[in-house]
C-alpha cells in the first residue's frame, strides 16, 4: 500500500470515530468507559494517532441510538420549549412530541441537536394560530410569568362587554396557553413556573390563572411547589400545575420523591478531573477543569467586597461558595455574568464557575451510562438555557404520576430513578 493510500485510510477512520461518538452522544471519557479504553485513547483516534480495531468500530456503530419509535402511549405538545426539559421527561413516560414552539434561536439550536423532529420547530407562539397546532393529549408549557392587569373588568361589566380570560389575560403568555387549551381541549396539561407566581401581585395573578383553568376552561387542577433538592444537588423551588379535563384520582402523593435531606451532593455532578474524564473545551487534555472557569482575582475581590457591603446593611446578597458535600443554590439564567450564586471552592486562590457540562448534570439532563446531552452553543448561551430550564428528573416524577390518568392505567405511584447517587 502506498504512503498516500495509508494516509487516506487513517483520515477516513479519524472522521468515522469522531462522527460516531457525536452520533452516540457520549464524551470521550464516557465512550472510553463503554469500550474499555481511556479517554486519551479515544482522543488519539480522533486526532489520527492510531485507529481502533474493526470490532471496536462495530461496537461503536451498535451504540448509535436508533430512530425514535413512532408509536407512543400518548401525544403532547411542547410550548415555550427552551431546551426540551419537559419533553425529555414526558418522552420517558411514553409520550411522543407532535409540536414544538420556541422563539429563541440559540435554544432552538440546542433543541434540534438533542431531539429528532418530523417538522421544524415553530417560532413565537403568539404568531401561531391554534388550528395550526397538531391535536394532542397533553399540553406542556413552562410559560414565562407576566403581570396580569385586572383593571377595567368592572367597567366592561357596566358596558355589557365580555371579559373572560380573553380579556383578563390578553397580552400575557398565559393567554397563549389558555387559547390553545380552549381550542384543542387536551386530556391533560402540565404548567411550570417560578415559585413566586403564587404570591405575585398579592396573589391576584395566580387567582386569575386558577379561575381561567377551572371556571373558564373546565379543567380540574392540582398545584404544588416542589424542590428539586430531592433529586439533584440544587435547591430549586418551582410551581407545577397539573390539569385534567375529566376529574380523576390524581394526587401529589403519587409523585414519589426521596427525602430532600438525603438528596445528592454537588460532588456527584462535578468533573472528576482525572485523565479518564476528558471533555474539551470544559477540561484540558488531562481532565482538569479548563482555566477559563477559574475566577480572576479582580472578580473574586469584587464579589467579596459586594457581599461584605450588603452584610453590613443586613441584606442577604452575596456569592454562594460550595464544595463537593454541599447543595447548590438555584442556578439562574444570569449565571453567565459572574457565576456568583454557585462558586466551587477548589483550594486555589479563587473559586471557579461550574462548566456547562456540570450545569447539564445539575439540571438532570445528563445521566450516568447514557448519552451526554449535546451542548452546541457558547458557554454564555448554555448558562442561560440551563438556568431557564426545568430539572428533568423532577418532571419525570410528575410525568410518571400523570401517565396512568392520561392513558387509563391503574396508578401505582411514579417510579423515579435518581440520576446521581443520594447521600448516605
Amino acid at each position: 500500500m502506498s504512503p498516500r493510500k495509508k494516509t487516506e485510510k487513517t483520515s477516513a477512520t479519524t472522521v468515522d470515530v469522531k462522527s460516531l461518538r457525536e452520533r452516540i452522544g457520549l464524551t470521550q471519557a464516557d465512550l472510553g468507559a463503554q469500550l474499555g479504553y481511556s479517554a486519551k485513547t479515544i482522543h488519539r483516534w480522533e486526532c489520527g494517532k492510531g485507529q481502533p480495531k474493526k470490532a471496536v468500530m462495530e461496537r461503536m456503530r451498535e451504540l448509535v441510538p436508533s430512530a425514535p419509535q413512532t408509536d407512543a402511549s400518548f401525544t403532547f405538545i411542547d410550548l415555550f420549549a427552551g431546551i426540551g426539559g419537559l419533553r425529555r421527561a414526558f418522552e420517558s413516560a411514553g409520550g411522543r412530541c407532535v409540536f414544538t414552539s420556541e422563539w429563541d434561536k440559540y435554544a432552538q439550536q440546542t433543541y434540534k441537536a438533542n431531539y429528532s423532529a418530523d417538522k421544524p420547530i415553530a417560532g413565537d407562539i403568539v404568531q401561531i394560530a391554534s388550528k395550526a397546532i397538531d391535536d394532542h393529549d397533553v399540553l406542556l408549557a413552562g410559560f414565562p410569568c407576566q403581570p396580569f392587569s385586572l383593571a377595567g373588568v368592572s367597567k366592561k361589566n357596566a358596558l355589557g362587554r365580555p371579559h373572560g380570560f380573553a380579556c383578563e389575560t390578553q397580552g400575557t403568555l398565559f393567554f397563549e396557553v389558555a387559547r390553545i387549551l380552549e381550542h384543542h381541549k387536551p386530556k391533560a396539561f402540565l404548567l411550570e413556573n417560578v415559585k413566586n407566581l403564587v404570591g405575585h401581585d398579592g396573589g391576584r395573578t395566580f387567582k386569575t390563572i386558577k379561575r381561567v383553568l377551572t371556571a373558564e376552561l373546565g379543567y380540574t387542577i392540582h398545584w404544588k411547589v416542589l424542590d428539586a433538592r430531592a433529586v439533584v444537588p440544587q435547591h430549586r423551588e418551582r410551581i407545577f400545575i397539573v390539569g385534567f379535563r375529566e376529574p380523576n384520582g390524581f394526587s401529589w402523593d403519587d409523585v414519589m420523591l426521596p427525602d430532600p435531606a438525603k438528596g445528592p451532593r454537588l460532588g456527584s455532578v462535578l468533573h472528576r478531573e482525572t485523565r479518564d474524564d476528558v471533555e474539551p473545551p470544559y477540561t484540558d487534555e488531562d481532565g482538569r477543569v479548563a482555566r477559563k472557569y477559574q475566577l480572576t482575582k479582580h472578580l473574586w475581590d469584587y464579589l467579596k467586597d459586594y457581599a461584605a457591603r450588603h452584610r453590613e446593611k443586613g441584606n442577604g446578597f452575596g456569592y454562594g461558595l460550595v464544595g463537593p458535600e454541599d447543595v447548590a443554590r438555584t442556578l439562574s439564567a444570569r449565571y453567565y455574568k459572574d457565576g456568583s450564586e454557585i462558586l466551587v471552592w477548589t483550594g486555589k486562590s479563587t473559586p471557579r464557575r461550574l462548566t456547562p457540562r456540570e450545569c447539564a448534570r445539575l439540571m438532570g439532563y445528563d445521566e450516568p451510562g447514557k448519552p451526554a446531552f449535546k451542548i452546541p452553543v457558547s458557554d454564555t448561551q448554555a448558562y442561560k438555557q440551563f438556568g431557564n430550564s426545568v430539572v428533568v428528573p423532577l418532571v419525570k416524577a410528575v410525568a410518571g404520576a400523570m401517565r396512568p390518568y392520561i392513558v387509563g392505567e391503574e396508578s401505582s405511584g411514579s417510579q423515579l430513578v435518581l440520576p446521581f447517587a443520594a447521600s448516605a
